[in-house]
């Protein structure tokens, strides 16, 4: 099984709709545990990955946008539209992509919805899903510290990183596309590869963190 990992850093959601009113969400915590009531397997779970991430380089998307990359037709990549979902977008790459461990549920029902959808289709999917709004938003207020408001702005970012035949993927829903960064055949050490590259452009910055979505430790 392909598996995957989210990582944040200090760049905020960048809102790609100008044509209509933006939807905006308050900011999830790096704990997303409630993807378990909602269908995803019990033997999965999102934990701590103490590896330092950096704000990517705009300038990668002007050149890919310039040079043709392969990205196969097997990565599912979500636009985002909403603002303050990016820890959403990454969840939903992480099991869009892996969803052989998603049961009956929300997920599972947007998973199928969406397969065959355009990224900005499946964009408006979710900006329609009173349910998926609904989860996020009581996780959001269910979290650590208090939620920020909606109408707030976050200085965090949530981004995934995904392995797909045998390629590892970099999905970024502020992206106009997913990103590929070669040949992969481990995650973690492709992932942590890509993200000290980000951190060397920036060292005096600390403010990342990781998580990843493993098979749960058995107590």
């Amino acid at each position: 099984m392909d598996s995957s990992s989210t990582s944040s850093n200090d760049s905020g959601d960048n809102n790609s709709s100008q044509q209509k009113p933006q939807v905006r969400w308050a900011p999830l915590e790096g704990n997303p545990e409630l993807v378990h009531s909602n269908g995803v397997n019990l033997s999965w779970s999102y934990t701590d990955v103490f590896e330092n991430y950096e704000r990517h380089n705009v300038e990668e998307e002007v050149w890919l946008t310039k040079h043709e990359q392969n990205v196969s037709a097997d990565v599912i990549f979500f636009k985002q539209t909403i603002v303050n979902a990016c820890g959403m977008i990454a969840l939903l790459h992480s099991l869009a992509n892996n969803d052989s461990i998603v049961g009956p549920g929300l997920f599972r029902n947007l998973i199928d919805a969406s397969k065959d959808m355009s990224p900005e289709e499946r964009a408006e999917l979710l900006e329609n899903s009173k349910e998926l709004a609904d989860i996020h938003q009581t996780c959001a207020q269910a979290g650590q510290t208090q939620a920020p408001d909606a109408s707030e702005d976050a200085n965090l970012h949530f981004i995934c990183f995904v392995v797909k035949n045998q390629h590892l993927y970099e999905l970024d829903g502020r992206k106009l596309f997913p990103i590929n960064h070669g040949k992969c055949l481990d995650l973690v050490e492709g992932a942590a590869k890509v993200m000290r590259q980000y951190i060397a452009r920036d060292p005096d910055q600390t403010n990342f963190s990781a998580i990843a979505l493993t098979k749960t430790p058995e107590e």
